[in-house]
């Protein structure tokens, strides 16, 4: 049974970040924090949460020989999207700024030669949209969710939230059709998507038109094409969007993103809180993590315990210092 093992606020405050899994490690780059100044130009900022002591890092800033750094460092962005299979890298969609509409192109790098390519893709393509989670499993790209526009590429703030899985298959460069499913969950963007186990999970998210923040958990099996609404044990995260999930084994690490102001009731869209907060997603507890939960749970007596377990209980409740306060709760 998923279970959420644990909660620690202090960590980086931010929104709209990119991070990746190396290892025991996870690297978070780059995106912002409401009230922040973000005139004066500065290297990216890179986090490191160590997945095993359960502590983050921030690294400093990496300065070369070269007069001409700016090219050789990324510089402060957000809104990182992208999906791997082998040695390719697809892009899908997103909002085009110099056309000024939504895209539904795919464009794939290949990392062997550094070149790019814009797929001719076959059958009826995924709608225009941005804002929307793209995962491999196996070679099927799997979209869901996003910002649409009813009248098409263009925006007009009549917004669409598709809930339907759209499938590319990179082996034939087609879009498959995927027949109708009885249980689906709310269309969303900003959401946060996994794979695990050869299925597709999304969490959390955010619906303008329903004007609602989500922290419900599904899952799609790619085979029975159908949804199923997951409840892990434990307290999870509170509503929000724009957070980042990584999958360390058998674990996701939750971090960051942003929720209503409490300050404001439920607020709306402009009335939002950045979180500093990480949550630890168990997909397949054991019995250890399990007794250590109870220890925790019941406030029970510690000091028969060996040393590393005492150390293991001291990290899942001790929390990170890093954090920067709150200065603004517009983003």
């Amino acid at each position: 049974m998923l279970r959420w093992a644990v909660h620690l606020e202090g960590g980086p405050r931010r929104v709209n970040h990119a991070a990746v899994a190396v290892g025991h490690k996870v690297y978070s780059f780059g995106g912002y924090c409401s009230g922040e100044d973000y005139e004066t130009l500065r290297q990216i900022d890179v986090h490191v949460f160590n997945a095993v002591s359960l502590r983050w890092i921030k690294l400093p800033p990496v300065w070369t020989n070269s007069r001409d750094h700016v090219r050789e460092v990324p510089y402060m962005r957000y809104g990182h999207s992208a999906c791997v299979l082998a040695k390719s890298m697809f892009i899908f969609g997103g909002y085009e700024q110099l056309a000024d509409c939504f895209s539904n192109d795919i464009h794939k790098l290949d990392t062997t030669n550094m070149t790019w390519t814009l797929i001719s893709a076959k059958g009826t393509p995924a709608r225009w949209r941005d804002f929307h989670s793209a995962t491999i499993i196996g070679t099927k790209m799997y979209v869901f969710g996003g910002r649409a526009d009813r009248f098409g590429p263009f925006h007009s703030n009549n917004e669409i939230y598709c809930n339907r899985i759209k499938v590319f298959d990179t082996e034939t460069n087609s879009w498959l059709d995927s027949p109708p499913t009885p249980v689906l969950p709310e269309g969303r963007r900003s959401h946060s998507a996994f794979s695990y186990n050869g299925e597709l999970y999304v969490f959390g998210g955010y619906n303008a038109r329903l004007n609602r923040h989500f922290h419900d958990l599904w899952k799609f099996n790619p085979v029975s094409l159908s949804w199923r609404k997951i409840e892990p044990k434990g307290k999870g995260p509170c509503p929000r969007r724009r957070q980042c999930c990584c999958r360390v084994g058998d674990r996701i690490i939750l971090f960051g993103g942003t929720s209503p102001s409490p300050e404001e009731g439920m607020g709306d869209e402009f009335d939002l809180m950045d979180h500093s907060d990480l949550y630890i997603l168990d997909l397949s507890p054991s019995l250890k993590t399990l007794c250590k939960l109870a220890v925790i749970q019941y406030s029970l007596d510690q000091s028969c315990l060996p040393h590393d377990i005492r150390w293991e209980l001291s990290a899942m409740t001790t929390n990170s210092t890093i954090s920067r306060p709150i200065v603004s709760n517009q983003g």
